[in-house]
């Protein structure tokens, strides 16, 4: 059952309910708000999905997409499922999505945990509407040139001046090495910092003198997991977040940092990966107590930047300069009104991101 309590002014605009007994899909849509223009949003494949954690995830994308100036709304899917399965059971159940979601125009479907370019081509495949795709068929590949990742670590380099860190000698830590954290450690290893921790969903790997990049991102891509790596101390995955650290990335699900471990946080800045890593009650606890967490929907909107950028027609090249400067702005304009207002940086960046829609909403005939 949805909490209509989620609900405000600003959406969600649908929930649909996918079901489907001959595929066995069971999927859940949220387009969040279109007054900017049609919703991008990734798709993803989990094994436990809600109605409120899509809301949110595609609230976020409803930001994301504003504040970064992108002609779209915000909107996410999740089908329940293993990521894991064999690729032509995937396939039925990614088609089957497709076909489910033809007529549903003001939705453009992304890759997302547990999604990628392959699934992307089935759903171009089906309906004719998709970013995130193979270059063969003219996509940015997002995962090859690390789109979120890079994002971050510009909101980074912008962030560390405020943050008071100096980069070449910061230590860093990672919850969640798939895509996003992988390319994350090898743009912060390249700027000079320390990867010291990275987890994923089996164990944390730590070694307080750093860790080999190249050499972890080998045997995760050959095991799938961090599990017996040899050059580390193997730690429970949820040890990381006490880690003492310079920045922590958490770049894997929603509310990893919460009431159970908020207190066990030892680092400067959070700089998150992926999207609602803990709640907005939390980030403005930690903000109390000088830890600077820089707003999700303004960090890492690499990733969707890039996919509009695919579905304008733009390049490689265009989506990287345009990724610089759209996160460049948007991270320095929060942190200089943060410093000289004594808000959070949330707070600021909502009320920069709520202008925009609502200014949008006005022109719009059915939100008037």
């Amino acid at each position: 059952m949805y909490n209509f309590e989620l609900s405000d002014e600003l959406g969600p605009d649908k929930i649909i309910h996918i079901y489907n007994p001959k595929t066995k899909l069971k999927a859940i849509l949220v387009i969040d708000n279109v007054s900017m223009g049609p919703s991008i949003g990734g798709i993803r494949m989990v094994q436990d999905i809600s109605v409120e954690e899509c809301f949110k995830l595609a609230r976020s994308m409803t930001f994301k997409n504003a504040a970064a100036g992108l002609i779209h709304g915000g909107g996410k899917s999740m089908i329940m499922g293993d990521s894991n399965l064999p690729l032509k059971e995937k396939e039925i159940l990614i088609r089957s999505f497709a076909k489910a979601i033809k007529d549903i125009k003001d939705y453009i479907p992304g890759p997302d945990m547990g999604t990628n370019e392959i699934c992307m081509a089935w759903i171009k495949d089906e309906i004719n509407r998709s970013v995130g795709l193979p270059r063969d068929i003219g996509g940015i590949p997002l995962d090859e040139i690390g789109a979120t990742a890079y994002g971050l670590s510009v909101a980074i380099d912008v962030s560390k001046d405020f943050a008071h860190i100096n980069l070449n000698e910061a230590t860093i830590v990672i919850q969640g090495f798939g895509s996003v954290g992988k390319h994350a450690a090898i743009f912060l290893k390249n700027m000079g910092s320390k990867i010291i921790a990275v987890s994923d969903s089996s164990v944390c790997v730590y070694n307080s003198k750093g860790l080999d990049v190249e050499q972890i991102i080998n045997h995760k891509n050959k095991t799938g997991s961090l599990k017996n790596y040899q050059n580390a101390q193997i730690l429970d995955r949820e040890k990381i977040i006490e880690i003492k650290c310079d920045i922590l990335i958490p770049a894997a699900r929603p509310d990893v940092i919460n009431t159970s471990n908020i207190n066990k946080l030892n680092t400067k800045l959070i700089a998150p990966g992926a999207n609602i890593p803990m709640s907005a009650e939390i980030e403005e606890k930690l903000f109390s107590q000088g830890i600077m967490v820089l707003p999700d929907f303004i960090v890492n909107a690499g990733g969707v930047i890039c996919a509009a950028v695919e579905y304008a027609g733009g390049t490689k090249n265009i989506a990287i300069n345009t990724i610089e400067e759209k996160i460049r702005s948007n991270i320095q304009e929060v942190l200089i009104q943060s410093n000289e207002k004594k808000l959070s940086p949330r707070k600021i960046a909502l009320d920069l991101v709520n202008k925009k829609i609502k200014t949008a909403m006005s022109y719009k005939l059915n939100y008037k």
